[in-house]
């Protein structure tokens, strides 16, 4: 039941900043991983299968946890979620900085992906404290910062690996977590909840979206070893459909489902979680190839980059996704978000097919990973923006968790097939995949983004207003 919310404080720049600070910090934390994967395979000695698993296990959590963080937040006020959430995130940091292992790593990576949650939180605080114009704006300012941060940790992390070590690219963003976490504790006001919660919480609605998520993942990390485990591969894969009939069937029927399903039904929901999702398993697909392309000895058809010229090569990119944030959201309020997501994918599919056709020297990657942060960084944005905007103030968390999910889904499957190919194509008794196992990825991504256009056909041509 959707309670009317009471008035709330408005909120100046200072507080909307203090947002922003934190998105840019969990955005580094997120992001520390992608171009030190070469050396992080080299120091704990894993296969491309293991380096694509690492790669996605923080969106394992961040699946998880986004929609009840959403939940939550529409129910109880955003800023005590955030709050709560962000100590986990701060503890899934120390655990990454100080791991000896793989398996320690895989830990800190689980419990920092509860910084995906952190987004439809801080939407939701957004919506409560400004008017329906400038939440629009400060949306958009936020998710490119959290891009923005995604480009420090980028730009730092190899780096602080080669000089310090890797554990330090780790607590080095985790203590700016903290200190975010604390500054919007003391500037933003509290919210009061949207919703009442005399229904209780769909604990078997969690558990089973729980099991559907990770079942889901290990169905992906398992995929690339099909040929060795066919019958465990099967049996998750019906234990997966379980987990989601049975899901649906609880929510249908809940009295308070923590996901509502005539939400989802909505056009605006479904159509930007299918476009979120098939975005993202190309824009995923490039992430986890290029680095790994870069990082290939120059005597084979590579570059020979350590971890610090992989950051380097990659910084363009970043800073073109952190402008695309508030570009996205100004776009979709002037021109709506049809215009501004088929605009991206346009360019998005143009880039991918061309990295599959010239890869040949630094500058084609560079240029080619630069159009596609840029283009993903439009889309996402813009569909996120709209969203959260179409749907009643108490459903925005949940609304926007849906699509973040949706984008979870999308680069872990991108990740997973990315580090399938590479497997697979790697000959026996070498560590060099062959280069057509990249041509074959980056074909693949282009060809899925450039599907996504007949759904953007069917999209109203200001799916915000």
């Amino acid at each position: 039941m959707t309670a009317t919310p009471a008035p709330v404080a408005r909120i100046g720049k200072a507080a909307v900043w203090a947002l922003g600070m934190l998105a840019v910090a969990t955005g580094a934390l997120e992001s520390v991983v992608t171009p030190t994967l070469p050396l992080l395979q080299r120091e704990l000695d894993m296969t491309p299968a293991e380096g694509a698993l690492l790669s996605i296990v923080l969106l394992l959590t961040g699946g998880l946890v986004t929609p009840v963080a959403g939940t939550f937040g529409d129910r109880y006020g955003g800023k005590l979620v955030l709050t709560r959430l962000m100590t986990v995130v701060s503890a899934g940091g120390l655990v990454s900085a100080m791991a000896p292992n793989l398996p320690v790593l895989l830990l800190g990576q689980l419990l920092q992906g509860a910084m995906v949650g952190a987004l439809p939180l801080s939407f939701i605080l957004v919506r409560a404290h400004l008017p329906a114009g400038e939440s629009k704006v400060a949306i958009g300012v936020v998710s490119g910062l959290f891009v923005g941060g995604g480009m420090a940790g980028t730009l730092s992390a190899g780096p602080v690996a080669e000089g310090l070590s890797r554990h330090w690219m780790f607590a080095l963003p985790t203590i700016a977590v903290i200190g975010a976490t604390a500054l919007v504790h003391r500037l933003m006001p509290p919210d009061p909840p949207g919703r009442s919660d005399d229904a209780g919480f769909d604990w078997p609605g969690l558990v089973l979206l729980s099991g559907t998520l990770v079942t889901l993942m290990l169905v992906l990390a398992l995929a690339p070893d099909i040929g060795a485990r066919p019958l465990v591969l099967g049996t998750l894969v019906v234990v997966l459909i379980a987990f989601a009939a049975g899901w649906t069937a609880v929510e249908r029927r809940a009295i308070s489902p923590m996901v509502d399903l005539r939400i989802l039904a909505q056009p605006v929901m479904w159509k930007s979680c299918v476009l979120t999702f098939m975005i993202c398993v190309g824009t995923s697909l490039a992430v986890y190839l290029v680095p790994q392309l870069f990082a290939v000895p120059a005597h084979e058809y590579g570059f020979g980059a350590g971890a610090t010229e992989i950051g380097l090569f990659l910084l363009p990119g970043a800073v073109a996704a952190s402008l695309a944030g508030p570009i996205s959201g100004i776009g979709v309020r002037r021109f709506g978000s049809r215009a501004v997501v088929t605009a991206a994918i346009v360019v998005l599919a143009t880039a991918l097919t061309a990295l599959a056709a010239v890869h040949t020297e630094v500058w084609h990657l560079i240029i080619g990973k630069l159009m596609i942060a840029l283009a993903n960084g439009l889309c996402v944005t813009a569909l996120v923006t709209s969203t959260a905007t179409s749907v009643e103030q108490g459903d925005t968390g949940i609304a926007t968790s849906l699509v973040l999910v949706t984008r979870v889904i999308g680069y872990a499957v991108g990740s997973q097939v990315g580090g399938a190919l590479l497997t697979a194509k790697t000959p026996s008794g070498s560590d060099v995949p062959a280069e057509s196992a990249f041509v074959t990825g980056f074909v693949i991504a282009g060809a899925v983004t450039a599907l996504s256009l007949l759904i953007t056909r069917t999209m109203n041509k200001g799916i915000n207003a």
